[in-house]
């Protein structure tokens, strides 16, 4: 008969109530070597304080148990591709050592490679996933490390996805297409990156040389500069038309090009070429790829801001736009702060309009421009039907005050056509006492360049912008707004939508046929910008010469 094996009586007690898995369940495995070091690397981190791309790269281990994620050559391929990819952008991939994942790339076939090599490895590649792709996402730089009084929210990640959208695509194969995504996902943005890359081709044909400014060159002239313009113009992207190499007279078809590059260069398009001109055509393709690196920063920043209705003025392009459901509906021409009381980059939301306001003159316009015109005229004042006031609003008499060393006085002029806010006045929540404006000053928006205010935006045509953010037809329609306006009362209207309002700052810009227009950099914002891009990013995981901490020589 069979021999039956029977079990101690304890142990079946303990099998009967699942207290012990049976003889012959599967032994536990060992711990991976290089999961535990990525473990002894990253818990410090993970159990302590801080942000940024450390942390995340604690919770991305942290979510699988500290395994290693790139052990497929394959996805490490695609990695430094995509790494590789982002001077597309305008970063630099030395910023995400990709020279030392090319060559750390070996250690995942070697069979002599140690676990901490591997681990390091592992977490190099990591750092500079996550590193490139929320540069991408969201900028390289901290915009408030440039400006103190920066408000704008920064993009944010779909809740719940974050790093584990890089773990999903590792499990699919698909780096690349994380990377795609993690782009702003916005025609401009792209408009900007082929912008860079026309640029660079044009750069790479080598520099030019400076085409000697001298006289003015008149439409029709004979000059001996002349050839090389046509060179200069053609090569940048402009029809020049059909002529011999060495003709040397400014004909009407080069004036044309020449005309078009002086309005996409916010230049007075006189067709006559001067000393600004001149300037303008011998700016280095190097200077206009950095310009354009530094606008796909600030893209990067700004452009998930921009859906459903807002208002965007442009302030080195000197324009604003009305967007309903993120759609360019309405533009006009803007006059900004002048460089010494620039217009402050930040974002607000429209709230009221007042028609037919005063204005009360602020400290520092009445120290710096009043004060002086009223010393050396004394019927300044009334010749503006500007009041004096004491601190509790009772007015005084021009005579009784002390013009050299005035106290506890306020100026105030009143509503109608010559006051300095004009006839509408759009107000928005902010600390720098700064809102839009009708102005009396309407012949300035004939200039190209428009930065001729003391901080506040004027606006032209601002009754039609006005009916766009009250949104009211029957009440407030266009001739509504007209005879409210006509009867000199002040008025305050409230909007029955706050509307948002974006100050931003572009000095480049995006004309039809693709090509691009270069601002002036006006409040000089690009160089600070451009050197914070600029300034190398090296990893932890990164050891000195270029090697990841733990490969050969760094144990």
């Amino acid at each position: 008969m069979p021999v039956i094996r029977v079990l101690p009586f304890i142990a079946v007690l303990m099998l009967a109530f699942g207290v012990v898995q049976p003889a012959h369940a599967d032994p536990v495995p060992p711990p991976d070597p290089v999961a535990e070091l990525i473990r002894e690397h990253v818990e410090p981190t993970l159990n302590g304080p801080g942000a940024g791309v450390d942390k995340a790269l604690a919770t991305f281990y942290a979510q699988a148990q500290f395994a290693p994620a790139w052990t497929r050559p394959a996805d490490v391929d695609q990695l430094l591709a995509a790494l590789r990819g982002v001077a597309a952008d305008g970063l630099n991939p030395d910023d995400y050592a990709v020279d030392a994942l090319s060559r750390g790339r070996a250690l995942l076939t070697d069979p002599h490679a140690t676990a901490l090599q591997r681990a390091q490895f592992d977490l190099l590649a990591t750092d500079a996933c996550l590193a490139a792709l929320t540069h991408l996402y969201r900028g390289k730089v901290d915009p408030a490390s440039l400006d103190t009084h920066w408000n704008f929210d920064a993009r944010q990640p779909v809740a719940g996805r974050g790093v584990q959208s890089v773990r999903d695509a590792l499990a699919q194969g698909r780096i690349g297409e994380l990377f795609a995504q993690a782009r702003p996902q916005n025609a401009l943005y792209a408009r900007l990156r082929d912008a860079l890359a026309r640029w660079r081709q044009i750069a790479a044909h080598g520099d030019w040389e400076p085409i000697a400014s001298g006289p003015t060159l008149e439409p029709d002239a004979l000059d001996p500069r002349v050839p090389a313009l046509r060179l200069r113009l053609q090569r940048i992207g402009y029809d020049v038309g059909v002529a011999a190499d060495a003709a040397e007279r400014y004909d009407p078809a080069l004036q044309q090009a020449l005309r078009q590059f002086q309005r996409e260069q916010y230049l007075s398009d006189d067709g006559r070429v001067g000393a600004n001109t001149w300037a303008a055509l011998n700016v280095a393709p190097a200077a206009r790829i950095d310009q354009l690196r530094v606008n796909l920063e600030r893209a990067r920043w700004l452009l998930h801001q921009l859906h459903g209705n807002f208002v965007m003025v442009d302030i080195a392009g000197y324009g604003v736009t009305y967007y309903k459901d993120a759609k360019p509906v309405w533009r006009a021409r803007v006059q900004v702060g002048k460089p010494y009381r620039s217009t402050p980059v930040f974002k607000s939301q429209i709230t009221y309009l007042t028609l037919n306001p005063t204005w009360t003159v602020p400290p520092t316009i009445l120290k710096n421009d009043i004060l002086p015109k009223v010393r050396k005229n004394p019927g300044y004042l009334a010749a503006n039907r500007i009041r004096v006031l004491d601190s509790q609003g009772r007015e005084l008499s021009p005579g009784s005050v002390n013009w050299a060393n005035p106290r506890g006085i306020v100026l105030r002029q009143d509503a109608g056509p010559g006051n300095s806010l004009g006839r509408l006045v759009i107000r928005f929540p902010n600390d720098y006492a700064v809102y839009l404006h009708d102005t009396p000053h309407q012949e300035l928006f004939a200039n190209p360049q428009r930065a001729t205010s003391s901080g506040c935006i004027r606006v032209e045509r601002p009754r039609e912008l006005a009916e766009l953010l009250l949104d009211d037809p029957v009440r407030w329609n266009r001739a509504a707004i007209d005879s409210a306006i006509d009867t000199g009362k002040t008025q305050t209207v409230t909007l029955r939508q706050p509307v948002t309002l974006l100050l931003a700052y572009w000095t480049v810009d995006l004309r039809e046929g693709g090509r691009i227009g270069f601002r002036p950099d006006v409040y000089r914002r690009d160089g600070p910008l451009l050197a914070a891009l600029d300034r190398t990013r090296t990893s932890s995981w990164l050891a000195p010469g270029g090697a990841p901490v733990g490969a050969p020589g760094h144990e």
